[in-house]
């Protein structure tokens, strides 16, 4: 797959035939022109995402050619270049239209860089926009935003799991969304009964215990009344056990009792009660290590982990990122009566470039906060939340070596630059951004710790892969 389709102008035959294979080594498609009459005809051929154009021509100027690109293909960006540059030259570029300039003699890398920042600006444009003329239609809390590959997964195995009432165990980090997941699934199973949810760390053992499976009038001081409990009162239905790793030890022999036998006793009642009610549990822990840790018990593990679905991070699912901020804007927008009906592009493109640490739970929290302070018809940068503008720089790796031992500071400094790079998938212009440093400055630490190709090798040095 290409990182984006290309439209050279350049008159110079030997400049345009050797920007042509440098930039189709870096993965772009490119087209190329010698004059402005033949990039206007391929324009109306083809979609481009970026025009990258000379300013001197023998039919006409850049600066003109950028103005009737503008004009008549609005959402393709373009870049001048010129042998010419100056001040007045790039702001004559900036008032038609131009996205960027870049002066002459150009370097393949840094040419390189620009389209791919382009092609990004491009793509995340033409996603706002249709996510503005889609999102009212789609701004249901209920549907799962699933345009994610990673998440598309886990959809498709909670509809081939939502009909067989089998015991499902969900985890993720906090805030990804696990009991949006588990209520989905509710909604699909067919089951009439209702969705009924507990957070199992939020009570003490004994009060858990009433909560969950009732009580006896009388069982206790203060049980004036009898008390069905929740398996009971999700009967037919689906009971959320969230926070299930958190469960009380003493606790778990009676749940997996009622998982295996299908009954309740009541606290201080002399008989079981039949339940029929379908057990999804959720947790943000490893439970596996809980067990190794004598911290939940192993055959309650197995009796859960029926079906296993993992819900990914927010920046595993980075396709999600920005239709969930449109229906979480339109959302807040109708609750706040607000007339907010999006983001603009470079307020996309700084939550694409944020980490999200507390995953969906923190976006909604973000643009709530936003819409909530806007004065616009649209989100803007400045609305958004200062860790957001810092660019989502992760939190650094632990300054500790395999040993327990304080490491070097060489050691922590490569250790925090391989985390951020991972965060932004390898893309080395955001993690250079994020670092607060210069692309070349990166790179040389990259080379001084081999983790790419010394500096005149046969190797790609600008593919940001």
């Amino acid at each position: 797959m290409s990182k984006g389709q290309i439209l050279l102008v350049e008159d110079d035959d030997a400049l345009r035939e050797t920007l042509v294979e440098v930039l189709q080594d870096r993965g772009f498609a490119v087209e190329s022109a010698s004059r402005a009459a033949a990039a206007l005809e391929l324009l109306g051929a083809r979609d481009f995402d970026v025009v990258l154009t000379d300013v001197r021509m023998p039919d006409g100027d850049g600066i003109a050619l950028c103005e009737r690109i503008a004009s008549a293909f609005p959402s393709v960006l373009v870049i001048v270049m010129t042998g010419f540059g100056s001040v007045d030259t790039a702001v004559a570029a900036m008032r038609v239209g131009a996205y960027d300039f870049l002066s002459k003699p150009v370097r393949g890398e840094v040419v390189a860089v620009a389209l791919e920042q382009a092609v990004e600006h491009r793509r995340v444009s033409d996603e706002v926009k249709r996510l503005r003329e889609t999102g009212a239609r789609s701004a249901t809390s209920e549907a799962i935003v699933a345009e994610s590959p990673a998440m598309q997964e886990v959809v498709a195995l909670v509809r081939r799991v939502a009909r067989t009432g089998t015991n499902v165990l969900i985890t993720g980090e906090s805030g990804t969304g696990k009991e949006v997941l588990a209520r989905t699934m509710h909604d699909a199973s067919g089951r009439k009964g209702p969705f009924v949810a507990i957070n199992c760390a939020a009570m003490p053992e004994a009060l858990l215990e009433s909560e969950l499976f009732g009580h006896a009038r009388g069982a206790f001081t203060d049980a004036r009344e009898a008390r069905l409990g929740l398996f009971r009162e999700a009967a037919g239905g689906t009971l959320l056990l969230d926070e299930i790793g958190d469960m009380p030890l003493g606790l778990q022999p009676k749940l997996l009792r009622v998982l295996q036998e299908r009954t309740v006793r009541p606290v201080g009642a002399k008989a079981e009660v039949p339940v029929d009610v379908r057990i999804v549990a959720a947790t943000n822990r490893d439970l596996e290590a809980s067990v190794a840790a004598g911290l939940f018990r192993e055959d309650l593990f197995f009796r859960l982990h029926v079906i296993h679905l993992e819900v990914p991070t927010l920046r595993a699912r980075r396709a999600d990122i920005l239709p969930l901020a449109q229906r979480f804007c339109v959302e807040a927008a109708a609750r706040m009566g607000k007339r907010v009906s999006g983001l603009t592009v470079e307020a996309a493109e700084k939550l694409l470039a944020y980490a999200w640490p507390g995953n969906v739970r923190e976006l909604g929290n973000c643009i709530e906060r936003a819409v909530a302070i806007t004065a616009h018809d649209r989100i803007v940068v400045e609305d958004l939340a200062d860790r957001v503008l810092r660019g989502g720089a992760p939190s650094i790796p632990p300054a500790v070596a395999p040993g327990g031992d304080l490491a070097p500071l060489d050691v922590v400094e490569r250790r925090y630059v391989e985390h951020v790079l991972a965060m932004v998938d390898g893309n080395k212009s955001k993690a250079a951004k994020i670092l607060g440093i210069e692309r070349k400055t990166l790179y040389r630490k990259l080379e001084a710790w081999r983790l790419v190709p010394a500096a005149g090798s046969s190797a790609d040095e600008g593919d940001d892969g």
